[in-house]
């Protein structure tokens, strides 16, 4: 089965040699997302907060355009410039689950893409 490239404009476009994601034998595979808003192109104002919300909702909409949603989200990876940020985060992205969330794993990082706060990326069942 060939790989199929995900694509939407409602979710911010790639800023390197990468696609938003991909499909492959019914596992959606999400690039990490920032909290670029999708029409500028710029990190979103503000702190922790606003920026893991963008990213949320940015992973929200590639999700969907693949046919998947965070209930079908096996894994998540967050990366994280301060891990400070952890329990707002935490928080945040815990609310975008039910009660079964997937597996996950947070790391703190030096730095982010255009110095991002925080960056999530998933792997989703079809």
């Amino acid at each position: 089965m060939a790989k199929l490239i995900v694509e939407t404009v409602l979710a911010p476009s790639a800023i390197g040699p990468y696609s938003q994601a991909v499909i492959h034998n019914q596992i959606v595979y999400c690039s990490g997302q920032i909290a670029l808003n999708p029409k500028t192109m710029e990190i979103v104002v503000g702190g922790i907060e606003e920026q893991t919300k963008r990213v949320m909702e940015n992973l929200k909409e590639v999700l969907k355009e693949s046919g998947s949603n965070f209930s079908k989200v096996l894994k998540c990876t967050i990366f994280l410039a301060d891990m400070s940020d952890f329990p707002v985060v935490n928080e945040i992205y815990g609310s975008y689950f039910d009660s079964r969330p997937p597996a996950r794993e947070t790391v703190a990082v030096k730095t982010l893409p255009k110095n991002a706060l925080v960056e999530i990326s998933c792997i989703a069942a079809l």
